[in-house]
């Protein structure tokens, strides 16, 4: 989910920028800094929108740099667990396909695409069912469930997708499924 946090830090600006102006100088610090990191408090820095308060000034012990205590207001991409997700297939491998879901890419296990048994076409990169009646290949749109998030670790930053459920997977397959329900339906009344 994208949100609007407004965070405290103490920035540093460089010795090269301190005869500019103060709010410039810490605008470029923290473009130069904060923005495309992740954390786990917030997720993914995306920008930095508003400085709106810096004070102080200090000098730490060899450091030539300024540190300023500074509030701003960033807009962040945080994941969360069972939000439904639109993306597009960027990877496939022979263990899922990686799906790009805004700035970062999600992993769904060949378990969690589709219910029937998948297996890998190298020859024409693409995941296929065991009936060959679904395939998934780079490039195709999908809707995702978050089923699993671990951001902000020093080793990896992990998210975990799947399409098993009703109302996910790839564009076609949706409409194949709620062209059957409808089908269904009509058959019941």
């Amino acid at each position: 989910m994208y949100n609007r946090l407004d965070v405290a830090d103490s920035i540093r600006v460089p010795p090269k920028n301190l005869g500019e102006d103060l709010e410039e100088s810490i605008k470029q610090a923290l473009k130069d800094n904060v923005e495309g990191t992740i954390s786990k408090e917030a997720g993914v820095v995306l920008s930095v929108d508003t400085i709106n308060s810096i004070e102080g000034g200090e000098i730490e012990p060899e450091d030539a740099g300024v540190h300023y205590e500074t509030e701003y207001e960033a807009v962040v991409y945080e994941p969360e667990m069972k939000e439904v997700v639109n993306g597009e297939v960027v990877d496939i491998t022979s263990f899922g396909a990686f799906i790009r879901i805004g700035p970062l890419d999600g992993l769904c296990h060949v378990s969690q695409i589709m219910d029937e048994y998948v297996n890998l076409d190298e020859e024409n990169n693409m995941l296929v069912s065991d009936e060959g009646d679904k395939t998934l290949e780079i490039g195709d749109k999908v809707t995702a469930r978050i089923i699993a998030v671990s951001l902000g670790n020093e080793d990896s930053n992990k998210i975990n997708l799947t399409m098993r459920q009703p109302g996910l997977g790839k564009d076609c397959w949706i409409e194949d499924y709620e062209e059957q329900q409808a089908e269904e339906e009509e058959e019941e009344e």
